[in-house]
């Protein structure tokens, strides 16, 4: 198997094109209509990217534990990004991970972390009593996280750049 960094890379666009395609021809029919269905459609499109996002992430928590020795794991992937001086990395790192704990588990100890950092991430946390993050937006689901094609593909290289560091301390992780 090819290493997960890189299928998830060609995975996301993928996912992205298709979903791009999907919301191009959903587009055209609200030119004509605004039916339930077609508004059901759009949410729906949102919450697949949620899902993709929530499910890559997941596989990767995956694939480390199964790394070397069964030993790899979030507290793990700190130690070795702390070692190697990769604090930045290592910030962004938690940031994806606390943000996809919101979205699976909602209001808990990571959104509470996200929150306290909003004006400084590089994707949009819902402030505690915000009911949507585009007033009027048709799409918008229930979630804290606005999973749009930004937090995916930071997502997406957040898991290349960890894999990389993984691999140059420990060369027989494949990841």
């Amino acid at each position: 198997m090819h290493s997960f960094a890189e299928l998830t890379a060609m995975s996301s666009h993928f996912t992205l094109n298709a979903l791009h395609q999907a919301q191009e021809e959903l587009n055209k029919q609200f030119e004509t209509s605004s039916a339930t269905s077609l508004v059901k459609r759009a949410q729906m499109l949102r919450l697949q990217k949620i899902i993709f996002a929530v499910g890559m992430f997941s596989i990767f928590e995956a694939q480390l534990q199964d790394g070397v020795d069964g030993k790899y794991s979030f507290s793990e992937v700190a130690k070795i990004l702390g070692n190697e001086g990769k604090s930045a990395l290592q910030e962004k790192f938690n940031n994806y991970k606390d943000a996809i704990n919101a979205l699976k588990h909602g209001d808990g100890r990571s959104y509470q972390k996200l929150v306290e950092k909003i004006p400084d991430l590089h994707f949009r946390v819902k402030a505690r009593g915000d009911g949507f993050f585009e007033e009027g937006d048709i799409s918008e689901i229930n979630a804290l996280i606005d999973v749009d094609d930004t937090f995916i593909e930071g997502c997406t290289e957040t898991i290349r750049e960890v894999t990389e560091v993984i691999r140059k301390v420990r060369p027989d992780y494949f990841g």
